[in-house]
């Protein structure tokens, strides 16, 4: 792409993105990474907490930059929701407001101060990870803490207020088909890009594996609510081997699945060892309550694994309906997951894996969609 290497832009993150090790932070690593390899100069300001400064960023960024995210009761706005309010720079703001360079912003959790004066003239763009409001929603209804859930309740209106924010961006890059359709309701400076992720090409091996598999991190409300109902619902009333795997398990689901011995809790794995139970189950068995944005557990199940069988909410809208066994019922899942162990993944899945994913999921197809927007549409 001519002249890119002439490109900066400065990238503001709601954490460090390295390690990619969850689904926010695996998009902003590798949107990085693709970009870097396309010649774009990225200079990166990261919110940390609880995460470490890293050394692997500054080989695909011109510039990393850290600050520290405010605590809770640094960041008690009366009309900005917590997660943006907690992301506030004095510093930042200069820096963004100290050259001409273009500023994506990742999420709205970012986007203080998208339409502050000071960056009025600058070209600016945002990377919505979700509808947040409505995720918020989502979080609060599986909440059952009444605190917890008062605090999503408010941090979800506030959230629906402040998107309107979006109206100060230059472009906005919705991560899924069903956050564009709705963000296109509102604004006609919309891109669908997907989400970014660690696969350059389809390694699903062909033939069988002896398992069924769960993966995500656990100590998310949304995947702990998902891997109960999959071992009370569907894999207590079987004898297919079950793994269930992902970062901190909560202590309820490590007790219900210690009660069956087909079920195996694989607890903190490494990335490693994550790609291997992928790429070695028969099926990946993904189900969500939450219809919002895409899954990154769907791509690398897609990429490296066998058979998907997912339910509706998990594959909506997504655009990888097509690639997927879309069941609801458990009973009707319970009867497919029987019917599939006892059939082979051939390389005509493969092949249509591979005619999808390579074009529209790529992470060079969608970081070139981001450098025409930025510097040839804006």
């Amino acid at each position: 792409m001519t002249g890119s290497t002439d490109r900066h832009l400065h990238i503001v993150s709601f954490n460090v993105p390295y390690p990619p090790d969850y689904g926010g932070v695996i998009d902003v690593y590798y949107k990085i990474k693709a970009l870097h390899d396309l010649g774009v100069k990225v200079h990166l300001h990261c919110f940390h907490y609880g995460r470490e400064e890293s050394k692997e960023l500054e080989e695909i960024c011109a510039s990393v930059h850290y600050y520290e995210r405010k605590k809770f009761y640094q960041a008690i706005y009366s009309s900005v929701p917590y997660i943006v309010g907690s992301r506030k720079s004095d510093e930042l703001l200069s820096t963004l407001a100290g050259d001409e360079h273009p500023v994506l912003f990742e999420g709205l959790h970012t986007c203080f101060y998208l339409g502050h004066p000071s960056i009025r003239q600058k070209i600016k763009a945002v990377r919505m990870h979700n509808v947040e409001w409505e995720y918020y929603k989502s979080l609060k209804e599986a909440e059952r803490n009444f605190l917890i859930k008062y605090y999503f309740n408010v941090e979800a209106s506030r959230l629906k207020k402040f998107e309107e924010e979006l109206r100060h961006a230059d472009r906005i890059f919705a991560i899924s088909k069903s956050d564009y359709e709705y963000l296109r309701q509102s604004y006609e400076n919309i891109d669908f890009v997907s989400a970014f992720h660690s696969n350059e090409e389809v390694t699903s091996k062909p033939g069988r594996g002896s398992y069924v598999l769960y993966h995500g991190n656990l100590s998310v409300v949304e995947n702990n609510q998902a891997a109960i109902f999959i071992v009370k619902k569907i894999a207590a009333e079987m004898t297919v081997p079950f793994i269930i795997a992902g970062k901190n398990p909560t202590d309820a689901l490590k007790k219900e699945v210690a009660r069956y011995p087909h079920i195996e809790m694989v607890e903190n794995p490494s990335f490693e060892r994550i790609a291997d139970l992928l790429s070695n189950a028969h099926i990946n068995l993904l189900t969500t309550f939450q219809n919002t944005g895409i899954k990154l557990k769907l791509l690398n199940s897609l990429y490296r694994g066998r058979f998907c069988l997912v339910n509706s909410k998990m594959v909506n809208n997504t655009g990888l309906e097509s690639l997927c066994v879309i069941e609801d019922n458990p009973n009707a899942t319970k009867r497919l997951i029987t019917d599939m162990m006892n059939l082979d993944f051939d390389q005509h899945h493969i092949n249509k894996r591979r005619q999808l994913l390579d074009h529209e999921f790529s992470n060079r197809a969608n970081a070139t969609k981001i450098i025409r927007a930025i510097w040839e549409q804006a």
